[in-house]
């Protein structure tokens, strides 16, 4: 998704300066070309030096704008040759630059002479984020549909202060980075409510014993997170996991549950709400029939588990969806992956179903790649080769657009 992408990363003065070599150095490991714009007050916490070795080019100053001698001026150059601008840390400074379309520098200039999506990542201490004015330049760059926004997050702050005001881990940068340069910065889930579930669900024989499977809820992170980059706002509820689900991942309400029976409970509270529905959870579909409070001895364990059928969540949800509403499922299989899975989406009244393949390398539960066949209700198949969860997110959602 970064490969041979042309990335421009503007760099404010603050101490969250640090964080960004550490994304300039996965951007182009990644194979991104990376331009960076310093800007002077950024030079009192990081050397143009650090920058340059990072991303293997010049570093651009002010100093290099005002004094240019290319042909033509070095804004319009830089605006033309990027594909993604990033501005990270941004400063109170620069969001109030932005949000008014003062340039009077040669980064605010890049922006006013550049067609491409701008990311921000503001960083500062909790009070100076709090203040009203603050508040008001950031609602007017989100009203702008060239900016996309992530963060600021929470937790311990340079000036000592625990709140919010910390800047997204360069990580999660990188994979918003990854999104606009596929979308190109659409935002066609703006004001859309998307409902995903994920992960697997676990159903308890005993407080140490449970039937589950190896569901991580990768992919409907990697779902959340590429319906958020396109504007939506999304509620994930997700079954026990160990992935870390950034506060810094504006606009995802996430909700824990165990069992079958709880994802049942929130996926039901909060459906009617959703214009698009994605069950890309492994939920269970049967449990133990009888649930011991205390551990069982290993002797009395039973030789055969009775067990009793789950809430089958999907077809409950097929049931109920209203003619607004697109509903998505998953259908992990192996063998011959399709012919199950038409039969899932007509059972279960399917807008459109993801059949992945869980008997192939790099591919299904736990891997951070994955590939699959989509097909809709209208007779449509599209084979998607193996790549990155978050690439088949958005191979997802392009594939249902036009439901």
């Amino acid at each position: 998704m970064l490969g041979q992408k042309r990335v421009l990363i503007g760099i404010g003065g603050g101490i969250a300066a640090y964080k960004v070599c550490d994304l300039i150095s996965q951007l182009f490991q990644a194979g991104a070309e990376v331009r960076v714009i310093l800007t002077e007050t950024a030079t009192e916490f990081i050397t143009p030096l650090t920058v340059s070795t990072l991303s293997r080019h010049q570093v651009y100053r002010d100093l290099d704008f005002w004094r240019s001698t290319n042909p033509r001026p070095l804004h319009i150059e830089l605006g033309e040759w990027s594909q993604i601008l990033v501005i990270a840390p941004l400063t109170a400074n620069t969001m109030a630059k932005l949000a008014h379309g003062i340039a009077d520098n040669l980064l605010t200039n890049t922006v006013l002479a550049s067609k491409s999506p701008i990311l921000l990542a503001p960083a500062m201490n909790t009070e100076m984020w709090q203040q009203i004015s603050v508040q008001k330049n950031w609602e007017i760059l989100q009203e702008n549909p060239r900016y996309h926004c992530i963060g600021p997050a929470s937790g311990l702050l340079a000036c000592d202060r625990f709140g919010t005001g910390r800047m997204a881990e360069p990580a999660e940068i990188k994979l918003f980075i990854a999104s606009l340069l596929t979308t190109e910065g659409k935002k066609d889930l703006q004001g859309k409510q998307v409902l995903i579930s994920a992960g697997g669900t676990r159903e308890y024989l005993d407080p140490v014993r449970f039937l589950g499977n190896p569901a991580t809820g990768k992919m409907g992170l990697a779902l959340a997170r590429a319906a958020v980059h396109r504007g939506a706002t999304v509620t994930l509820i997700c079954g026990p996991t160990q992935l870390d689900f950034s506060d810094s991942l504006n606009n995802i309400r996430f909700i824990s549950v165990v069992s079958a029976a709880e994802m049942a409970r929130e996926m039901f509270a909060v459906c009617d709400d959703a214009d698009l529905i994605v069950m890309s959870a492994a939920v269970a579909d049967v449990k133990p029939a009888e649930y011991s409070s205390t551990k069982l001895s290993k002797n009395s364990l039973p030789s055969q588990l009775p067990l009793d059928p789950v809430t089958d969540i999907l077809a409950q949800l097929g049931d109920r969806k209203s003619e607004r509403q697109i509903l998505v499922g998953f259908a992990a299989q192996t063998g011959d992956i399709v012919k199950p899975a038409i039969e899932k989406l007509k059972k279960k009244r399917l807008d459109a179903i993801v059949a992945n393949p869980v008997d192939r390398p790099n591919s299904g539960f736990g891997s951070d790649t994955n590939q699959a066949i989509l097909i809709d209700s209208k007779g449509r198949q599209k084979q998607i080769e193996p790549r990155t969860k978050l690439a088949l997110a958005h191979e997802i959602f392009n594939f249902i657009a036009d439901l």
